[in-house]
C-alpha cells in the first residue's frame, strides 16, 4: 500500500484528498492518500521521508520550499524554480510543477487570451507567467511590494507594487495570492480591484471551493470567472498519473476525479 498526501499551511479544506482516493478506489490501485499541515517547510523533505510517502503534492506557501528539497527537478519545473509535485523514486525525490498546465486547461473556454494580469508574486504566480509567456502573452505581474517582482521582470513580464501600479486594460485578471482563503480579503486595495476589474474581460482565483471577495466583486460586475477548481482538476489529474507512473489512464484519471467533485 502506497502512502500520498498533500503538505500545505492551511490545508484542511484540500479536495486532493477526495480526488486521488477515487482513483485509487475505482482503479483498484493500492494506494491511500491523507493531508499535512505543515508550518515549516523546511522540514518537508524530513517528513515525507519519515511518513515513507511515495509521493506529495505541495500548497501554498511551501511550493519553492519542496523545490529546494528535492534531489532532480523535471520538466517545466525547472523554469519556474517552483515544485507542486513531488514523486519518490530510488530513495530519491523528483520535483515537478502541474501547476500551469492545469490552469490552461481550465481556462480553456475564455477565448482570445493575450493580455494578463497576475496577482500576487508566489510560487503559482511564477508557474502562471513561465506559462502565459509561452503562450505569447502579455504578461503584468502586481504585487503588495517590490520585493519578490526580480524573477518576474527578468522573465520580460511588466511588474508593478501597489503604489507604482498603471492602470491598463486586460483580458483575464488571475488572483494567486491567498486572500479570501481563510477570510473575507481582496489580493489589493478595494478600489485598485474594483478598477482592475472594471478593464478586464475574465477574472480567475487560484482559491477552490468558494466564492472569494475577489470573484464576488467579479460576479457583480458581470465578468465571467472561473474558480481553481478546474485549474485543482488539470494538476490533479497530471499530479495522479506521475504518482501511478502512468499505470492509470488519464481519460480514466479526469473521470474518477470529476466525480469526487460531486461527493
Amino acid at each position: 500500500m502506497q502512502l500520498f498526501a498533500i503538505f500545505g499551511d492551511p490545508v484542511a479544506h484540500s479536495r486532493s484528498p477526495l480526488m486521488h482516493n477515487a482513483v485509487f478506489k475505482h482503479s483498484d490501485y493500492k494506494a491511500c492518500y491523507t493531508r499535512i499541515h505543515l508550518k515549516d517547510g523546511t522540514k518537508l523533505r524530513e517528513t515525507f521521508f519519515n511518513l515513507q510517502l511515495s509521493g506529495a503534492n505541495i500548497t501554498v506557501p511551501h511550493k519553492e520550499a519542496a523545490f529546494a528539497a528535492c534531489d532532480e527537478i523535471r520538466g517545466f519545473a525547472n523554469k519556474v524554480g517552483v515544485v507542486n509535485t513531488i514523486a519518490e523514486e530510488d530513495g530519491k525525490l523528483i520535483g515537478y510543477n502541474t501547476d500551469a498546465d492545469g490552469f490552461i486547461f481550465a481556462i480553456e473556454e475564455f477565448k482570445d487570451i493575450k493580455k494578463v494580469l497576475i496577482l500576487g508574486a508566489g510560487g503559482t504566480a511564477k508557474a502562471l507567467a513561465v506559462r502565459f509567456l509561452e503562450e505569447n502573452m502579455d504578461v503584468t505581474v502586481l504585487n503588495r511590494s517590490q520585493g519578490r517582482l526580480k524573477f518576474f521582470d527578468e522573465l520580460g513580464c511588466k511588474s508593478a507594487s501597489w503604489s507604482d501600479f498603471e492602470l491598463s486594460s486586460y483580458d483575464l485578471v488571475v488572483n494567486t495570492t491567498s486572500a479570501g482563503l481563510k477570510d473575507d480579503a481582496l489580493p489589493a486595495p478595494k478600489e485598485l480591484i474594483e478598477a482592475i476589474l472594471d478593464a478586464t474581460r475574465y477574472a480567475a482565483d487560484a482559491i477552490y471551493g468558494k466564492v472569494t471577495p475577489f470573484l464576488a466583486l467579479a460576479e457583480q460586475k458581470g465578468i465571467l470567472y472561473k474558480d481553481g477548481a478546474d485549474m485543482l482538476l488539470g494538476q490533479g489529474v497530471l499530479a495522479n498519473e506521475l504518482f501511478t507512473r502512468k499505470q492509470i489512464a488519464k481519460q480514466e484519471i479526469a473521470k474518477y476525479m470529476r466525480h469526487s467533485f460531486l461527493l
